[in-house]
This record gives C-alpha cells, structure tokens and sequence, in this order.
C-alpha cells in the first residue's frame, strides 16, 4: 500500500448512527422480497418438470444463505427501531439453515471483539489464518460436521445441559439458546414426520437438497473473504477485514456483507446505510476488491502455489 493512503484520517467510517424508520423500511423491504423468492422456489419445485425443479432447488437454497444474512444483520439490532424485534424475526431466519439466532448472536459479538487476536473465533468455525488449500477449501464448502454439532446443541438443549463452550454468557442467552435449539430439533422432527408421511421427497427437494448442495456451500463463499489473506495479527480493521465493491446485486444478495471493513467499523450502522461508507473505505482500506471474482481468482492462485510446494520440497530432498 502506498504511503498516500494513511495521510487522509478516516472520518466516516467509524461514525455510529441509530436505527430510523427509513432503515426499518428498507429493512422490511428486503424480508418481502426474501418472501416472494421463497414462494416462487417452492412452485418451481412442484411444477415436476426437471428445469422448474432444479432451478427450484438452487433458489432455494441460494435464499437459504441469503436468509442467514438477514439474521446476521439482526444479530447487531440494526434492522428494526425496536430492539425487540430482533430476536423472533431472527430466529425465524435462522431456521432453514439450522442457526440459533442467541448462540450466533453471542458468539459473533465476540469475534467483533476479539478480531485479530487470538481470542478470536467466528460461528462457522473456518479458521481464516490456516493455509489456503484444496483440502481446507473443500472442508468449508461442505462443512456438513456443523449439522452433527447441532444436533449435539439440541440434545443438550432438551437434557437441559447447554452452556456456552467458547467464553462468558448471560443466563438468559443460555434460556434462549436453548429455546431456539428446541425448535429447530422440532422442525427436523417435523420434516421426518413428513416424509414418513409419504412427502419424503418434497421434503428433499424443499428443504435437504437445497440446505446440502447449495446453502452450506454458498454460505461458505459469501462468508470467505471476510478476513482470509487479510493481516490477521492487528486489531486495525482497515487491515485485518476485507471488502468488496462488487455489484448492487452482490451487496443486495449478501445483505452488505461485501462491505466489511465498514461493517467491522461500525457494527450497529444499519446495512443500508454502509454503501455511503465505501468511497473512504476504497481510500484507506488495505484490502479492498472490485468484486468477488477478482477475489476467488486470489484465492484459487494461492491454493494452486501451496498444491505444489510440497512437490517442491520432495524435489529438493531429493536432489
């Protein structure tokens, strides 16, 4: 980075500003669409033709990861003017990809807290500091291991046992939790009763095959380039988090996690309101991408180079 860019001192980046009813509105807006696209994934998948269905179970499940990051803004009380409001609509987010909205919420608040120390540690546990390879990118894609710790968390739940295993939590968080893990063991109940039913297979093609194929993985690579290749040993925000200019559809689709240095900065500014951020963030941020390809092209180079320095080391022992 040139030296140019740490002359000009952030002024807006690290401004807070509360929740108004435009915010809410736009907020609102974005629950309506999630809404509309839902209703027309489910009819693609019963249309029985094989283009309505697949393309039904993609929508799915890419509405399934964009569902989690509509409960992430809630997570930060950024949606709604009363902070009430948060937790029911946030649990219900939640739900298609298995997520308690607590357990999320107290968890994330430390990574915000803790980022670029060794305290740090996200939710959906890919750790940003390992090597880049295909092994590591495989295991993110389809981390199908966090759906085994679930059902571990809902069983807890039901025995009574839960506690937060990562830090310090309130009583209530531990309740709500709990809570939250109880529903959603009901809803898989549910859906097993279902396909005992005889709807087994509306049941995979609605909900499994989507959460399994497409959710888990998509999720992973909106979440990637949050911090990986980013300098993870300061607590700098312009230099530990990256963000990515990208398109009105990518910051629409990814709920404005695209811009993440200016969400670190400010974590209670509503999501709407980031965009107007980005301008001083391209100037001083260390990391920032045009768009997510140019990132991903990063990403596949570096997993290439490491693919080959063990090949590397062999012909040098051998040598």
């Amino acid at each position: 980075m040139s030296a140019s860019k740490w002359t000009v001192a952030p002024h807006q980046i690290f401004q807070r500003c509360r929740v108004d009813r435009r915010d809410q509105a736009a907020f609102v807006g974005k629950l309506a669409i999630a809404a509309m696209l839902g209703v027309i994934g489910v009819a693609l998948v019963v249309t029985a033709t094989t283009i309505g269905l697949v393309t039904g179970i993609v929508l799915l499940g890419a509405l399934y990861t964009h569902l989690v990051e509509l409960q992430h803004q809630c997570l930060h009380h950024s949606a709604f003017v009363a902070p009430g409001r948060h937790r029911p609509v946030g649990v219900l987010l939640g739900l298609p990809l298995l997520v308690s909205y607590s357990h999320y919420r107290v968890r994330h608040l430390q990574h915000h807290r803790f980022l670029g120390t060794d305290r740090d540690s996200e939710f959906f546990g890919f750790d940003t500091r390992q090597p880049l390879t295909v092994r590591t990118l495989l295991g993110g894609l389809f981390d199908f291991r966090r759906l085994l710790s679930v059902a571990v968390q809902c069983y807890r739940s039901w025995r009574g046992t839960w506690r937060y295993d990562d830090g310090q939590s309130s009583e209530r968080i531990r309740r709500d939790s709990m809570v939250e893990y109880r529903l959603i063991s009901l809803l898989v109940l549910a859906a097993g009763v279902a396909a005992l039913a005889g709807y087994g297979m509306l049941v995979v093609q609605l909900w499994l095959a989507p959460l399994l194929l497409v959710a888990i993985p998509l999720h992973f690579l909106v979440e990637l380039p949050e911090h990986v290749r980013c300098d993870n040993d300061t607590t700098d925000v312009l230099r530990n988090t990256r963000s990515i200019s990208g398109s009105r559809f990518t910051t629409w689709y990814t709920n404005g996690n695209n811009l993440h240095v200016e969400h670190h900065a400010a974590m209670t500014v509503p999501i709407n309101r980031l965009p107007e951020r980005h301008g001083e963030v391209r100037l001083l941020g260390k990391y920032v991408d045009h768009s997510y390809w140019s990132f991903y092209r990063q990403v596949l180079r570096e997993v290439v180079a490491n693919s080959r320095r063990p090949s590397r080391r062999r012909l040098d022992e051998i040598s």
